[in-house]
């Protein structure tokens, strides 16, 4: 059976720990791999190569740094087929998922690109006599990054493209569920020069994650998953004195109007609730409906939801692949047999007919959910779309901002005023207007509010340059010796 092993130093490195985990293939539910996990001395091991690495890759210049990470990109783009491989095998994407996934974290390459740009300081002559002022943005140390099962390409990216084009030297630690694209994408930094040391992979579990979060000479963590293990990273790490920025969970409402285009509205929510199978931070899983229109819209998401073709990546006609696991499928098919009970309406069972092999279960569609349910309450993460039907556009605003979460939402509608009106008072970090997924462009950054993100940077953009820096200001004055004194006095600038 196939091993996978930790990357350091630029080559592979067998695990010692004697310690592995189970890689499946979720399409067919087979086991397919084996991945080491690493012990606290091997965590050690990592980051004191680390650590010996950064000093000369802080004093390489940022044109040289910048262009490793165009040879990075152009590699990237020339094995994207391969790449997505990976994502279909051990994530079960379908094609067009994996490679939209390898496109967006693509631009995030091509965001760090413009290192010398983006660490430029500011600089004042003269602030006072012969004193001149300038300030300078200097990387951290060694830094790490904890990523999701969810987009084992795109977010490793958001994290080690601005981290190690900072000056910083990074170490991932993937979701232990889908690790080979980490270790595709190191060997892809290596091709693209990459010095020893810069760049290291570390697969673990928990005791891995915990030793990242104390070890003095990590500097900063960053981390996407679950709120409450968002929670958790961001409370250890910063008792630890490190910089987080950690990124919860979601309940993403979108809220459809009565004078929207339902026929757009019906396909922006179909498309944003279930492709990645619902396995993503922003998938649209609450549409808040006005009570006008609200039978009208269920009409039309049930001539849809049906159509999606949910198979393996390895059909080129499947829209839709499987959940990551068998313990995650039963858990998300239970908030569809849960709901019922609760008094909601499940219009679709996506419980029903689904496929024996794999972990595979289709869309469903629950109407007349409310508050107080579980299939509300909780994030579900999975293909399941529950519609909330409300009287006006003020009860669909109050709802979304009583959630728990803040990370995505989107209004549906053709009034600019009522737009631009829900833009300002929404409590949520992204908003889409007409646009159900609105991810930001890799030169913003992305990141929710509330329980949907611990610490006050948001990643990648122009946040992750702050994040992945620390700013220094130099009073510079060159004086005449024969004017030098003693003088006690508070210095002023007059």
């Amino acid at each position: 059976m196939q091993r996978i092993s930790h990357w350091v130093n630029n080559k592979v490195v067998i695990g010692t720990s004697g310690r592995t985990g189970k890689v499946f293939n979720p399409a067919t539910g087979e086991q397919q791999a084996e991945v080491d996990l690493a012990s606290v001395a091997e965590v050690d091991a990592v980051i004191a190569k680390s650590k010996a690495a950064f000093p000369e890759w802080r004093a390489t210049g940022m044109s040289r740094r910048a262009e490793i990470m165009f040879r990075t990109r152009e590699l990237l783009d020339a094995n994207r087929k391969e790449l997505a491989t990976f994502l279909t095998l051990e994530h079960g994407k379908v094609p067009s998922d994996a490679l939209g996934e390898i496109a967006r974290g693509i631009e995030n390459i091509e965001f760090a690109c413009g290192i010398p740009a983006l660490m430029k300081g500011g600089y004042s002559e003269q602030a006072s006599g012969g004193v001149d002022v300038y300030s300078i943005r200097q990387p951290l140390g060694v830094v790490a990054g904890i990523t999701p099962f969810n987009f084992p390409a795109m977010v490793p990216m958001w994290m080690f493209a601005n981290a190690i084009m900072c000056g910083n030297t990074f170490i991932l630690k993937p979701s232990e569920k889908d690790p080979s694209a980490s270790m595709f994408i190191a060997d892809l930094l290596r091709q693209a020069g990459l010095p020893d040391g810069v760049f290291n992979v570390l697969h673990g579990d928990k005791e891995a994650v915990d030793r990242l979060l104390v070890h003095p000479d990590i500097q900063s963590v960053s981390f996407v998953g679950s709120t409450p293990i968002a929670k958790y990273v961001y409370e250890t790490g910063t008792k630890n004195g490190k910089r987080v920025q950690a990124l919860g969970g979601a309940k993403n409402h979108m809220l459809v109007l009565p004078d929207a285009d339902l026929d757009m509205a019906a396909d922006a929510a179909v498309s944003a609730a279930y492709g990645s199978a619902g396995e993503r931070c922003m998938a649209i899983s609450v549409v808040l409906a006005v009570d006008t229109i609200a039978d009208a819209l269920i009409e039309k998401l049930k001539t849809r939801v049906p159509n999606i073709k949910v198979g393996p990546g390895t059909d080129p006609s499947a829209e839709m692949g499987p959940l990551i696991s068998r313990e995650h499928r039963d858990k998300v098919a239970s908030y569809i047999n849960n709901a019922a009970g609760e008094g909601a309406t499940v219009v679709i069972n996506g419980t029903d007919k689904a496929k024996d092999a794999g972990f595979f279960l289709n869309p469903s569609l629950i109407d007349n959910v409310k508050p107080g349910m579980k299939c509300y309450d909780e994030e579900i993460f999975g293909p399941v779309l529950t519609v909330m039907r409300v009287k006006s556009y003020a009860e669909g605003l109050k709802t979304i901002n009583d959630n728990e979460f803040g990370n995505g939402t989107a209004i549906f509608t053709r009034d600019g005023g009522v737009a631009r009106q829900f833009q300002y008072d929404v409590q949520v970090g992204m908003v889409g207007v007409n646009v159900p997924i609105p991810v930001p462009v890799s030169y913003y950054s992305f990141g929710g509010w509330k329980a949907s993100l611990f610490g006050d940077q948001h990643m990648y953009g122009p946040e992750g340059i702050n994040f992945f820096t620390r700013g220094k200001v130099v009073t510079s004055r060159w004086p005449d010796p024969r004017t030098s004194a003693v003088d006690l006095g508070f210095p002023t600038n007059r």
